[in-house]
């Protein structure tokens, strides 16, 4: 059986995205919030991905790229006022049993992250829940290391403030003398 457009032999190509559909799914979930919107930008994210197969062979960091794929999307999306959506046909959809109660504090928390600015959220959702490295969150936002580091002391900082239920981080008072 000869190399298929995806770089590898028989089916590789595909398996070489979907072992990454749960991570891309939780990511977009945290990021945009609503199921069907997080849905509509993993389909984008792996239609997009597909769609590049030739250029598999120069990604040397296949989870990264996604996530690169899938941050251009949702600022595509977000600049036209709405996210990139893709029709699903009737075969591909599964009809899903209603997921259990939220505990409260996962509650709180997703709140909160629904309040910070979508640049925080973004490096914070990057480094803590997808374990990325500065570098690699750097890379894929197209971000200076120092931004990074920034953003993500500011959202470590606002999620804080709004886990503890106060109006505002608390603000250092500059002294002169």
């Amino acid at each position: 059986m000869g190399a298929n457009r995806h770089g590898g032999e028989g089916d590789d190509g595909g398996e070489r995205l979907l072992v990454w559909v749960p991570r891309l799914r939780r990511y977009a979930r945290a990021l945009v919030g609503r199921r069907e919107d997080a849905d509509d930008l993993v389909q984008d994210t792996l239609e997009r991905a597909w769609s590049r197969g030739d250029r598999w062979s120069e990604v040397g960091d296949m989870r990264a790229w996604l996530f690169s794929v899938m941050h251009n999307l949702h600022v595509d999306g977000a600049r036209r006022g709405r996210l990139a959506t893709v029709e699903l046909d009737d075969a591909t959809l599964e009809v899903a049993a209603p997921p259990p109660p939220e505990p409260l504090a996962i509650r709180d928390l997703q709140a909160a992250l629904e309040r910070l600015p979508i640049e925080h959220k973004e490096v914070l959702l990057l480094i803590a829940l997808e374990g990325m490295s500065y570098a690699d969150a750097a890379r894929t936002l197209g971000i200076p290391i120092g931004t990074v580091m920034s953003r993500l002391a500011r959202a470590r900082e606002r999620l804080r403030v709004l886990l503890d239920g106060r109006a505002e981080p608390a603000r250092l008072k500059v002294v002169k003398g």
